[in-house]
């Protein structure tokens, strides 16, 4: 099964509701009028895309419609998902790795699918050549240190650890100087996620921090912030609080798959301006892939 064939299938609750719900829009107004406009408005913002940029979208498919003299169903569909697109579409999906080594912060709540988000994307880097250390610095949940253990000798990637309870910034400087003395490519660091606490989390990632930009200032930095797709708006307000603590520079989008609310990504690249690096699609360590935005849009509409 091609990659685009296992989009379609893991976000085909995603788009059995966004293209039933238009196509109900469709069926009820033959005419590319305003009344069709607010109700295709209602259906963007109830297929958890959110308020602002469903009004954003259906502004720009306004004027797009007036424009280029839209008058059927099909040239309907085409604009709205060239117009969901172009709100993709801003920046560069693949992870910048441009020295060696190069750093992956990975922050998140518990529960998003953070470590096993880690172990497939350390998966796609082996396969690619890298060579992989990941640091297990949520040194604080129960079993997070086991977990990322299993997944990294699932993707070939070297495991730097401490106890339960060791404090996370000395984790990561172990991983650096094991980074540095195997010659690896890519250094990986899981981090805790206890958002309820967020003056802890943010000394915790203000620590780690630290520590990166005193041991590893000059090489290539990513802070990929997961997020888990069925929590719906939920997400966004994640979105929100992460970037208080840190400079967030992708997304990666879990359990797509198992749910009808994939729209929200869509809300969330518009609300935040920060692109979508990954999206998560099954439970096989295949199953994450780099985003592609015209094949997502294509998936749910």
């Amino acid at each position: 099964m091609s990659f685009f064939d296992k989009l379609k299938q893991g976000l085909g609750k995603t788009k059995n509701s966004i293209d039933e719900k238009i196509n109900n829009v469709f069926s009820v107004f033959r005419k590319v009028d305003e009344e069709l406009l607010e109700e295709l408005e209602e259906v963007l913002v109830m297929s958890d895309i959110g308020m602002e940029t469903s009004t954003k979208i259906i502004d720009e498919l306004r004027t797009k419609i007036k424009k280029e003299k839209i008058q059927d169903e099909d040239g309907v569909k085409i604009a709205l998902k060239e117009i969901i697109k172009e709100i993709l579409d801003i920046g560069n999906s693949e992870l910048k790795l441009d020295t060696t080594p190069s750093i992956i912060l990975v922050v998140g709540v518990n529960g998003v699918g953070k470590t096993t988000s880690i172990g497939k994307i350390a998966n796609n880097l082996v396969k690619q050549g890298k060579k992989v250390v990941v640091a297990a610095a949520d040194t604080f949940r129960a079993a997070a240190v086991e977990q990322l253990e299993i997944w990294a000798k699932r993707s070939g990637s070297i495991i730097v650890k401490k106890d339960e309870g060791s404090d996370p910034a000395s984790v990561v400087y172990d991983a650096i100087r094991k980074t540095n003395e195997i010659n690896a490519d890519v250094l990986i660091i899981d981090t805790a996620g206890r958002l309820h606490n967020k003056k802890y989390l943010m000394d915790e990632l203000f620590k780690i921090k630290k520590v990166i930009d005193k041991e590893m200032p000059e090489y290539s930095q990513e802070v990929l912030l997961v997020l888990d797709a069925e929590t719906g708006q939920n997400a966004i307000e994640q979105v929100k609080a992460f970037k208080e603590t840190t400079n967030i520079t992708g997304l990666v989008l879990t359990k797509l798959d198992g749910t009808a609310k994939g729209g929200v990504v869509i809300g969330i690249v518009s609300e935040n301006q920060i692109p979508v690096k990954f999206i998560g699609v099954g439970e096989g360590i295949e199953d994450m892939q780099i985003f592609n935005s015209e094949e997502f849009v294509n998936a749910i509409i």
